[in-house]
């Protein structure tokens, strides 16, 4: 446990290191990808380069020091970190590198004002904090590698088929190239593909499953990513799929991770309403035809928002499951739609998911809500549940990113 001196230097120092958080975690990365190149291999450099990294570094570190007097508030935060870690193969030894650059960053910033007495105190709270990652990702990795067909690390797959859903999602259908088991996965979880590109040393990259769980393959749904700023390039890895890897090709795939998850046994008889934005209708295909083929007679309402019929994923897949399951109802809108699109039932409807929307078609006082979608389309869900009066409880989503960003945007009428 923190000692008592610690947790009331951390809880006196918080305002100020708040005020300087995205200052201390940009010259923390600075730092450390200089003192220590060899961990910059973990790190996305086109979420460095847009400041994403920053951000979400500046907002763990603002809420660990908010809660230190009870961290049980952020485990839910701590197990999503862990899973993230343990996807990019993130170790105990790696602890001590962040926590020195850290220490150190935060004495570049606050000057004097990081007395020898507050550096200790915040030193003592990150050993804390490291040790409860250390303990969880040790467990995680263990039940990986214990898990009949599991393993730890990279395993070789090979693209069994590449299927277009769109023009711009291509999907992959992954199989082991030693013809082993797969290991089982929970609905909504990822993988991690450590591409070698031809030209760019890059990171590993996490794509969630989009295929039911008990098939002979993993399947994964790659977006062709639009460049993320205006000097930017489009997605370096999207792009190498999409353009280069084919059938046959091999690839180096880590084990499922994730926490954004549904038990398909027990979704039963609450209500599941499932919202899917752009992509991110990947994960929670994987939970819909999860449960449909677990329980048929689930209650289920997906709605699934695109721009329009060329951009839209998995049409055809979404009206089979609405005949697969005797309770499932879909819905379909398109925010930019073709012509004709709206007349030839290509969606149901054109426009958001809002307010008004969610309030007539889901039965949002009872139901469990599951969401993913690039960030505008959930910072609006998330605003319109909580106008709904839907309990947090009954909330999840998978987003990437200091969680007050999504909290912040105002909901669609």
């Amino acid at each position: 446990m923190l000692s008592e001196n610690t947790i009331e230097i951390v809880k006196e120092i918080t305002p100020a290191v708040a005020a300087n958080a995205e200052t201390i975690t940009r010259r923390f990365y600075e730092r450390m990808f200089d003192g220590n190149p060899e961990v910059k291999v973990f790190f996305n450099q086109a979420h460095q380069h847009t400041g994403g990294q920053q951000k979400a570094l500046a907002g763990a570190i603002c809420a660990y020091f908010t809660h230190i007097d009870n961290p049980t508030v952020l485990m839910p935060a701590v197990e999503l970190i862990a899973q993230k870690h343990c996807s990019l193969g993130i170790k105990a030894e790696h602890y001590p590198i962040v926590g020195k650059h850290l220490l150190d960053a935060i004495k570049d910033v606050m000057g004097e004002g990081a007395t020898e007495e507050i550096i200790s105190a915040v030193a003592e709270a990150y050993g804390f904090l490291a040790d409860l990652f250390i303990g969880r990702e040790g467990a995680i990795y263990e039940e990986q590698e214990s898990t009949p067909g599991g393993w730890n690390g990279y395993r070789a797959f090979v693209v069994d088929r590449k299927v277009p859903e769109s023009d711009v999602v291509t999907s992959f259908y992954l199989k082991p190239e030693d013809e082993g088991p797969l290991p089982p996965f929970k609905p909504g979880q990822y993988i991690t593909l450590r591409v070698d590109h031809p030209h760019t040393p890059t990171s590993p990259r996490n794509y969630s499953l989009s295929d039911r769980i008990g098939e002979q393959h993993y399947r994964i749904s790659v977006k062709r990513e639009e460049a993320m700023m205006a000097d930017a390039p489009e997605g370096l890895i999207s792009s190498h799929l999409h353009d280069t890897i084919e059938v046959g090709h091999r690839l180096q795939v880590g084990p499922p991770c994730g926490e954004f998850t549904v038990n398909p046994e027990t979704a039963t008889g609450k209500p599941i309403v499932l919202l899917a934005g752009g992509i991110g209708i990947t994960p929670l295909m994987s939970m819909a035809k999860s449960i449909i083929h677990s329980n048929p007679e689930a209650p289920i309402y997906f709605v699934q928002a695109a721009r329009n019929s060329k951009t839209h994923a998995f049409a055809e897949e979404l009206r089979t499951l609405a005949q697969a399951g005797t309770n499932v109802q879909t819905r379909v809108l398109y925010d930019a739609p073709l012509d004709g699109d709206l007349e030839t039932g290509k969606c149901d409807a054109t426009g958001f998911v809002s307010t008004a929307f969610l309030r007539d078609w889901t039965p949002y006082d009872e139901a469990d809500f599951y969401f993913c979608g690039p960030r505008p389309f959930m910072s609006s869900v998330h605003a319109s549940l909580e106008e709904l009066g839907v309990d947090e409880q009954r909330i999840r989503y998978e987003f990437f990113g200091p969680r007050q960003e999504l909290e912040a945007a105002p909901a669609l009428a």
